[in-house]
This record gives C-alpha cells, structure tokens and sequence, in this order.
C-alpha cells in the first residue's frame, strides 16, 4: 500500500505549470483496481489509465473536481468538493489518482484507499481530509 505526489506534479509546482486555485487548471478524479501500483515517476493519466475501473454511472477518464481552492496559511492547503459518482451497478477501487487535464493530463497524486472500496447501486463518495487533499507545511 502506497500513497504519494508524482514527481512531475512536484516540477510542474517549481515550474509555476499547475494552478490548483479557484476558477484554475481542469483537476480530475479517478479510481483505479488492485492492479496499479503508486510509481513516483510515472508523467501522464495514460500511465495509469489501463487500471481504470469502471462501472455504469462511473465516470470514464475522472471526474471533473469540484469547489477546487488553495488556502494559504502555516499550512497551505490544496481542497475541493467531495466526489461522488451513482452507481447503478458494483464497482470496486482501490486508489484513487488525481490529475491535471489542462497540463497535458499530468499526474498529481496517487491515494491508497487501504483496501477495496465497493458501491452496490448507490453513491460512491470520496469524502476529503477536512486538512484537505494536499496540505504544504
């Protein structure tokens, strides 16, 4: 089990390429199975996209998130909306990527849930860290 940033979101932030703030760059949301494994060097969405899972009512490519802001403060803070698919069927996750679809479908962050995630005809919620999806000490 492994979370972390990618390397290439940490260049895009030095390289001023990524704007995470409000009305900024297009931040998606996906879930992938058991089969992706968090690689620091992975660049780009299609890295990762064959572990997509998929489900009616889930989104293909992620989801467009929403209510992004960055709050600054002793802890700076990257956040947005909880996320949530209805599903009409079973589906399973395991992780979930975060990417940025205006830089070229860059990679952010990869999030191990822990475990499997499953929703059975009904919502499948990402609820965020009241500290937020990214803080920066």
């Amino acid at each position: 089990m492994a979370s972390g940033i990618y390397t290439q979101f940490k260049a895009d932030l030095m390289n001023k390429v990524v704007d995470l703030g409000t009305g900024g760059d297009t931040i998606k949301i996906a879930l992938l199975n058991n089969s992706h494994t968090f690689t620091a060097t992975d660049t780009t969405w299609a890295d990762v996209s064959a572990n997509e899972v998929s489900g009616t009512g889930y989104t293909a490519n992620g989801q467009t998130l929403a209510g992004q802001t960055v709050t600054e403060g002793t802890t700076t803070k990257f956040d947005g909306t909880n996320t949530v698919w209805t599903i009409t069927d079973s589906m399973s996750a395991y992780h979930i990527v975060i990417y940025d679809e205006t830089v070229s479908d860059n990679l952010i962050a990869s999030i191990d849930l822990g475990g499997v995630e499953t929703a059975t005809d009904g919502t499948f919620t990402i609820q965020w860290n009241a500290a937020g999806i990214i803080t920066l000490a």
